[in-house]
């Protein structure tokens, strides 16, 4: 019996797979945090990948913006901030001049998460704006090529200095999170982010893609109409610690980041399995059900037509998202689902049409906290009160013998099916 450690929250659970079972635990490669990641930041910003460094570009008495990401991302805006301040500061930019905008898309965040995010000291000193996508408050600067209108964060768009932070990492439709995601969707309207997000449902816009990518280019052309002068950028490791930071030039820096996350975390696999149990990687990637579906979407390509996924999330806030629940109530076919989406597409409702996509290969018995109710009947999903005895229900539906993957941080590496 191997005994595998999943993370759970902020916490671990094991899952006992019988050795002759056992095809592979997937990990993307082992790469411990700096010991000094303030150190390693500062010296990024530096000395950038490419572009004006700070100094070249930044003079006393302009308004600076800075834009981090909410709760619901592993940022270490505690280190990044600080970093940033006293390179602003060094450069005789007052705090009074420096705006932190939380760049919470479409989620909803509060000034209590965000003193959490970039603690109490740094929280008093600046002026601090949360992000409010469905503001009449925006600023429209121009259209893509695409079509989207884009309206951004009135406090960015006014700005002098407009600075970007982020983690690069893979994304299941935009390819990879960082860089331009930071503009697109983090600080702009409701409609620019619908318009946005249904290119989604175009076959290349999926998980560490950007060849012909549409979300990808469309929220790169956003970011480049906001003029961003500069952005700090770290590659974390699946347990949130700094491995490199890039920073300077929009593009280029996210390039050098997305090479670094391709070598690190986009896993060769020989097999597909009929079983793979899956957890995205704990707190906050399993916050709830519409943040921990991306571990089911990162293994979708390694699991067999009518095999299981066992997702093991604690979902502590349960489902997440209204929009997600409702479309699961209503739309009874991914047919009638994409149709609908095609129409007009709404935020929430894409959740819901990938789940199903996902449950027209495979069954999803989810080990959380989620009441059953809402798991069986609205999400149509397996439910298991630990995942030893998901276990054991996918070995009897599939087999004694089945084989089984285990992937413990699902929302950090990609599995790639050998050829």
């Amino acid at each position: 019996m191997v005994e595998i450690w999943l993370p759970y929250n902020n916490t671990e659970v094991v899952a006992k797979v019988p050795n002759e079972n056992l095809l592979e635990i997937i990990n993307g490669k082992e790469v411990r945090g700096v010991d000094n990641p303030s150190e390693v930041i500062s010296n990024s910003i530096d000395n950038p990948v490419s572009g004006l460094k700070l100094e070249e570009s930044v003079k006393s008495g302009n308004k600076i913006a800075i834009v981090i990401d909410d709760e619901t991302r592993p940022l270490p805006s505690h280190i990044i901030i600080p970093c940033l301040i006293n390179k602003l500061n060094h450069l005789g930019i007052e705090d009074d001049n420096i705006t932190i905008i939380v760049g919470s898309g479409m989620h909803l965040s509060s000034l209590d998460k965000i003193r959490v995010l970039i603690g109490e000291e740094y929280s008093k000193r600046f002026n601090i704006v949360i992000h409010d996508c469905n503001s009449n408050d925006l600023v429209n600067i121009g259209k893509t090529s695409f079509g989207t209108e884009v309206y951004i964060n009135k406090y960015f768009a006014n700005a002098d200095i407009r600075i970007l932070t982020g983690d690069i990492a893979l994304h299941y439709f935009a390819g990879y999170g960082g860089g331009r995601k930071s503009v697109l969707p983090a600080i702009t309207g409701i409609k620019t982010i619908q318009q946005n997000h249904k290119f989604l449902l175009d076959p290349k816009s999926r998980t560490g893609n950007l060849d012909g990518n549409i979300v990808h280019k469309d929220m790169e052309e956003a970011a480049n109409l906001a003029n961003v002068n500069f952005v700090v950028n770290v590659v974390l490791n699946p347990q949130k610690k700094v491995i490199q930071s890039f920073s300077g030039d929009l593009t280029q820096t996210f390039y050098q980041g997305v090479k670094l996350v391709d070598k690190l975390y986009k896993v060769p696999v020989d097999e597909k399995a009929s079983i793979v149990i899956v957890s995205p990687g704990g707190h906050p990637y399993d916050v709830d059900l519409y943040q921990a579906y991306k571990g089911v979407d990162s293994v979708l390509n390694i699991v067999k037509d009518n095999g299981i996924i066992i997702l093991v999330a604690e979902c502590s806030q349960g489902y997440g998202n209204e929009v997600f629940y409702e479309w699961m109530v209503k739309y009874k076919t991914i047919t009638n689902l994409e149709r609908a989406l095609k129409r007009k597409f709404v935020l929430g409702g894409h959740k819901a049409y990938y789940l199903m996509k996902a449950l027209k290969k495979v069954k999803i018995i989810l080990v959380s906290a989620i009441p059953d109710y809402y798991t069986n009947s609205v999400f149509k999903l397996n439910t298991a009160k630990s995942v030893n005895s998901a276990l054991n229900a996918a070995l009897r539906m599939k087999g004694k013998k089945s084989k089984i993957l285990v992937v413990p941080y699902a929302a950090s590496i990609l599995p790639i099916l050998r050829r």
